[in-house]
């Protein structure tokens, strides 16, 4: 069965653009130093099973490796009372621009105001991330896409963080089923 999707495309061009968010509970965001493409993949499918990402599930671990292994590519984790509680993984790219290539919650941790602190705080990291790795360039933008098929909460969080859509694209793919963290994961 085929889905019309639509997927914008949205950015920041100067550090300037950014509005945080308040600091949500008892959450502490903490980056995964140590590249596991174990834990990437509980991330990935925890936070993403129920929205359908699929683009990664086939690759293998070396696949996974290279991919967290990569200069300047950094997975930054929201943690609520030491549980893991979603995720933004961060990317340099040519000419200076960073995307957030992945971020979301976990299902159980959504809609607790966790994502627009994540957010603020992966979008700041995105900013400084040549701070980390001196052999880039300094950051000049920072991007990200988002879709019809992600949470109801997820476009308005990427414009109160200073996101302006650049780019608007409707598609027709093929309806999946993905097993999240195991079959009939919380919905």
């Amino acid at each position: 069965m085929s889905i019309s999707m639509t997927t914008w495309s949205l950015e920041q061009t100067s550090p300037a653009d950014q509005r945080p968010s308040a600091t949500a509970g008892n959450v502490r965001i903490v980056r995964a130093e140590v590249p596991s493409p174990e834990f990437s993949r509980f991330l990935y499918t925890a936070v993403g099973g129920d929205i359908h990402w699929t683009d990664r599930l086939p690759m293998t671990y070396a696949e996974w490796d290279a991919a967290l292994t990569r200069p300047g590519t950094e997975t930054w984790v929201a943690y609520e009372s030491g549980t893991p509680a979603g995720y933004a993984e961060i990317e340099a790219q040519e000419g200076g621009a960073v995307e957030i290539v992945y971020f979301g919650l976990i299902p159980a941790f959504r809609g607790r105001r966790i994502g627009g602190h994540l957010l603020s705080y992966a979008v700041a990291r995105a900013w400084d991330l040549a701070e980390r790795w001196p052999d880039l360039e300094p950051t000049k933008r920072v991007w990200l896409h988002t879709c019809s098929k992600d949470g109801p909460h997820a476009m308005d969080n990427y414009l109160r963080r200073g996101f302006m859509v650049f780019d608007t694209k409707v598609t027709e793919e093929e309806e999946t089923v993905t097993p999240g963290p195991w079959p009939g994961a919380r919905p």
